[in-house]
Parts: structure tokens; C-alpha cells; sequence
């Protein structure tokens, strides 16, 4: 399938699919911190529905419709489960291609840079200038993002675990 048919596919599922309601992030915070029973405490409270009509009557819900209730969300426990694992496989599929895709572009531009350095081809010089202006650009971004942050504090040097200086390090190399 192609993404659009996936798209349209999971439209037409949706639109079809009686009981959608999307949540922030903070009402199913909410609402996660609220319902934390186990399935043998809900089972156990059911029966309490279905032991007395008074207890039916007072929930405003016979014991049926609330076990129905529940097989129902089970259900569609079952359902979200299934699309967790589709969206992780399209993911992590598409995470795959974008790796391939910067793998390839990262061989192009190096294999351009190489080619550019003839002057028989001069016409790569441009292309190439520009991925390196676009590249330049990144980090100035990411470097004056730098300052907002605070300084981390260095972490106390270990008299007993010094590091080598800088010319013992690089003689090593």
C-alpha cells in the first residue's frame, strides 16, 4: 500500500468507529490516575451490581449492561494494542528510510565535495557550497541556542584520577 491509501484507510476506519474522543495530555493523566483498579477488583465490584437491585438501581446500571461495559473495553484494549504495534512498525519502518536517506545523502555530498575539487567539474561547486552554507547554518542555530541555557558545573576533578594533557593525549593518537 502506499501512504495515502494507508491514510485513507485509517480516515474511512475512523470516521466509522462510533466513540472517538480525543484527550490532552493532561486529562488522560487525569483520568489514568482515576481508574486504577485491578480486573479482579472491577470483576468482584460487577457482581456487588448484580448481588442486590438496590446496589443496580442506586449505579443506575444493571449488573449486564456494566459486564457488558466491560468486555467491551477489553475489546477495545485489544484494538489499541493492534494499532500501538502498527504505528511502532510504521515507525520504526520510516525511521529506516530516513537512516538510508541521510546515509545516502551524506555519501553524495562527500562524493560531490571530492568531485568538485577538478575544475571538470565545476558545475558540482555550487551544490556543493550550498549544502555546506546549510550545514554552517545548523550549527550557528544550535550554538547561539547554547547561552539560554544554564552552564552545567563541572564535575570535581579526582586528584587521584588526573587526565593527561592535551600533548600526552595527542601523542598517544
Amino acid at each position: 500500500m502506499t501512504p495515502g491509501e494507508v491514510v485513507d484507510g485509517l480516515r474511512a476506519i475512523s470516521a466509522r468507529i462510533a466513540e472517538m474522543t480525543p484527550l490532552t495530555a493532561a486529562q488522560r493523566a487525569s483520568l489514568r490516575n482515576r481508574i486504577r483498579t485491578s480486573n479482579p477488583v472491577l470483576h468482584a465490584s460487577i457482581s456487588v451490581v448484580g448481588a442486590l437491585d438496590a446496589v443496580s438501581q442506586a449505579v443506575g446500571q444493571a449488573a449486564e449492561e456494566v459486564r457488558e461495559l466491560a468486555d467491551e473495553s477489553n475489546r477495545w484494549t485489544a484494538v489499541e494494542d493492534e494499532l500501538r504495534s502498527m504505528l511502532n512498525g510504521v515507525s520504526g519502518a520510516n525511521l529506516l528510510r530516513r537512516h538510508r536517506l541521510a546515509f545516502i545523502a551524506a555519501q553524495a555530498y562527500n562524493i560531490g565535495t571530492r568531485l568538485a575539487l577538478d575544475p571538470a567539474n565545476a558545475t558540482l561547486v555550487p551544490y556543493v557550497e550550498e549544502v555546506r552554507r546549510l550545514k554552517s547554518f545548523r550549527r550557528r542555530r544550535r550554538a547561539s541556542q547554547a547561552p539560554d541555557s544554564p552552564p552545567s558545573p563541572a564535575p570535581a576533578a579526582d586528584p587521584e584520577e588526573e587526565e593527561p594533557s592535551t600533548s600526552d593525549s595527542q601523542s598517544r593518537k
